[in-house]
């Protein structure tokens, strides 16, 4: 497998390094030229929303990605990745993909002192680690279905073939969560 991940800003090397322990090879995307014609899967890391979202547009990437998604390519968005996959941002009119039935509250948990590490139940794979930084959280969900959730708030959600998550499954050392996205293909 072959998978794109968005490197304007982010961990998007944690997620490389995730990929490969995995056994899937994976390519940084920063400009147009660097979507292949064909590859199995994109991820979306962390990051600030607003300024990858402006970026997308800046380098004319916003609808090449969001075609790719809409024509089933499995996608992944992290913590900003979420955001920008969301249909909706609470109280904000602000959409950058838009392809995902999910409003977020954007840094819902507060500022980076407001960071932390949890345990949760994740889908029907039983207790995984959570790292949450300035993380937003799901509001609610129109067509996505709730996955994950810590302290009675949506922290992960999958619809057809996105697949959204507050926190930051590369910065843990489990793999579980980026082999169950390898598996959505």
């Amino acid at each position: 497998m072959r998978i794109g991940i968005l490197a304007l800003q982010g961990a998007f090397i944690e997620h490389a390094k995730k990929l490969s322990e995995c056994g899937a090879e994976s390519f940084e995307i920063r400009q147009l030229k660097d979507l292949p014609d064909s590859f199995d899967g994109l991820i979306l890391p962390g990051g600030e929303s607003t300024t990858m979202g402006k970026l997308l547009h800046d380098l004319e990437l916003m609808n090449p990605i969001k075609e790719y998604i809409q024509s089933g390519m499995p996608v992944m968005g992290t913590c900003a990745g979420m955001i920008l996959l969301a249909e909706k941002i609470y109280e904000d009119d602000t959409v950058h993909l838009g392809t995902m039935g999910i409003t977020v509250k954007r840094n819902a948990y507060g500022r980076q002192l407001g960071s932390f590490h949890t345990t949760a139940k994740f889908d029907d794979m039983g207790e995984l680690p959570m790292t949450f930084i300035r993380a937003p959280y799901i509001e609610s969900v129109s067509t996505a279905t709730p996955i994950a959730t810590v302290d009675g708030r949506i922290v992960a959600a999958k619809e057809n073939n996105q697949l959204a998550l507050a926190f930051h499954p590369e910065l843990d050392d489990s793999i579980l969560i980026h082999q169950y996205f390898l598996g959505m293909k």
